[in-house]
């Protein structure tokens, strides 16, 4: 190409580029979404450095550190296909929170009174959905891995960009899938599907814990479904302090990654504080 442009076309060859890199459904879809975004944002221009610098300081005003990374992450992975490597841009520096927001901090109390509150409403699926990515640990994209077979079974087997790990059920957990796929009459296949047989859209069921939670009296800033692992993290580091094997059981490549999700809140950084009695 004689100039860097965003075209359908080029998008097209790019999205089959990012699947034969592996790369996860979601962060393509993601990626797409992004180049979308900024392409409007060129309104016809060819892109140039200056032009990157430009939306990056405009990303910069309107959204967090790390959204703005992410978006810059689609753009630079894009230029480094088109061949623009010069047109690249550095991601936005941010420094590591020692704890997590308490605007953010799923307690355990809040999420029992997530799932009291499905079944008061008798949305067994989403109560479901909701225990068994908090007590797996799952992405709720890992979701249709959980057949029929895997609950018989006791152990799912989680397929993330080409690497395989075994994910076990609380026995619980199996007696409640055991019943909800007899009522079901859910012979083979994904336990957690639609009535028309389609896996559950990741949207969906962010929407539908934004309804529950609000009858829950749980903040909606709390109740998304990656906050559930977190929840997951958080509870095992408790228990055995082992962020290496947390690592494995979250399918997370780099400890660092693991680090985020067992952050404390505000609040327990404060009593910790307290509790060293190092003041006179």
């Amino acid at each position: 190409m004689d100039s860097c442009i965003i075209t359908e076309t080029i998008l097209n060859d790019y999205m089959h580029h990012l699947v034969e890199e592996e790369k996860r459904k979601l962060t393509i879809e993601k990626y797409i979404r992004d180049l979308r975004t900024f392409n409007r944002f060129l309104n016809g221009r060819e892109v140039t450095k200056e032009i990157v610098i430009e939306y990056k300081e405009r990303l910069a005003d309107c959204y967090s550190v790390s959204t703005v990374n992410s978006i810059l992450s689609a753009i630079n992975s894009y230029l480094d296909f088109t061949g623009y490597h010069q047109y690249r841009v550095k991601q936005l520096k941010q420094q590591r929170n020692v704890y997590c927001p308490e605007e953010k901090d799923l307690t355990k109390e809040e999420y029992f009174r997530l799932i009291r509150t499905a079944k008061k409403l008798k949305r067994d699926r989403l109560g479901l959905v909701i225990q068994t990515i908090c007590s797996t640990g799952i992405r709720v994209s890992e979701l249709s891995y959980v057949t029929v077979d895997a609950v018989q079974k006791g152990i799912i087997r989680v397929e993330c960009k080409g690497k395989y790990r075994q994910v076990f059920l609380p026995q619980k957990l199996r007696h409640q899938l055991f019943l909800y796929i007899k009522e079901q009459g859910i012979i083979q296949g994904e336990v957690f599907v639609t009535k028309g047989g389609a896996s559950l859209d990741r949207s969906n069921i962010w929407r539908q814990m934004k309804s529950l939670c609000r009858e829950a009296g749980v903040a909606e800033s709390k109740v998304f479904p990656h906050n559930l692992r977190h929840l997951f993290a958080k509870t095992y580091y408790t228990m055995e302090k082992d962020i290496a094997k947390l690592a494995d059981l979250l399918g997370h490549s780099n400890v660092n990654t693991t680090r985020i999700y067992i952050m404390t809140s505000g609040e327990e950084h404060k009593k910790q504080i307290e509790q060293m009695k190092l003041v006179l």
